[in-house]
């Protein structure tokens, strides 16, 4: 992976972080916060990328709506997984797991599915990052004991595996298909949000998410796209079996921060996995 390529997935690691933080503010009531945010990057990033084709002078094909359509579906899976995980389970459970499994099988399909060879380095580096997620992940229990803790990990897994399915889509759209980065996530929110709509305008607690939570709605809805947007642009620098697993370098900066915010356990063991998860990066930057 070239150094280009790593500067951008490490900066979207750190952004992805500071939203999920905000997220984990907001409990219940996961479809109208995704609804709510995605309307934000919607109404944000469709302007920029009206601008972005008509100055490349580029004409719009359908397969960009066809990409966009496929994606936004598996984020709205992912969106609404991920906070209902954040309201049954810790951040430091959920996060970690679900971010985990998610480059573990994009790493397997990439390798199994579509042919790609990271090389050795590449693959332990993989290895490592997964390994350190989830020793950060299994590191508190959190207040709600055990169960809470199981119902974190299956919420987790499932979010995970969201995740695998729209990063391996984005990879098809984004080489194979050769659909512009900015247009394709515009389009894609704008679709999220319309699928979420019918639900979330006729909820009454669609509104009182807005005016409690007005902050971590504008700042998840302006910051995943930084992140999503710095990733899909690494994925045409570098193989998507190697920029999947160094995306998790958010698990550490997630951890540290929920350590921090909230005050959650076992700081030694947080700072076990996030040497591991930088050895595993440093593997993947010398692949």
């Amino acid at each position: 992976m070239d150094g280009t390529a790593l500067a951008l997935v490490l900066t979207a690691a750190l952004v992805h972080a500071v939203w999920n933080l905000a997220a984990k503010n907001v409990q219940g009531n996961g479809a109208e916060f995704v609804f709510l945010y995605v309307t934000v990057s919607s109404a944000a990033c469709l302007p920029l990328a009206v601008g972005y084709v008509v100055i490349e002078g580029q004409r719009p094909q359908w397969v960009w709506l066809t990409a966009a359509l496929v994606t936004a579906a598996c984020h709205v899976l992912y969106g609404t997984a991920l906070q209902h995980g954040y309201t049954v389970g810790d951040l430091t459970v959920v996060y970690p797991v679900a971010r985990g499994s998610g480059p573990l099988i994009t790493v397997l399909v990439a390798v199994v599915l579509l042919g790609e060879r990271p090389g050795v380095l590449g693959l332990v580096g993989a290895l490592l990052i997964v390994a350190g997620v989830f020793v950060v992940g299994t590191a508190g229990r959190g207040r709600a004991g055990r169960a809470a803790r199981r119902r974190g990990v299956v919420w987790g897994l499932l979010t995970g595996c969201t995740i695998a399915a729209y990063t391996l889509w984005d990879n098809h759209s984004v080489n194979a298909l050769a659909v512009p980065p900015l247009p394709y996530f515009a389009v894609a929110v704008v679709f999220q949000s319309a699928i979420l709509a019918p639900y979330a305008v006729r909820r009454p607690t669609t509104a009182e998410i807005w005016r409690r939570h007005r902050r971590e709605v504008l700042t998840v809805g302006i910051l995943s796209p930084v992140a999503y947007l710095l990733v899909l642009y690494a994925m045409q620098r570098a193989p998507v079996s190697l920029v999947a697993p160094a995306r998790e370098l958010s698990i550490v900066f997630g951890g540290l921060g929920a350590w921090l915010l909230y005050h959650e356990p076992n700081p030694v063991r947080r700072l076990v996995g996030s040497l591991i998860v930088l050895a595993g990066i440093a593997s993947i930057a010398l692949s």
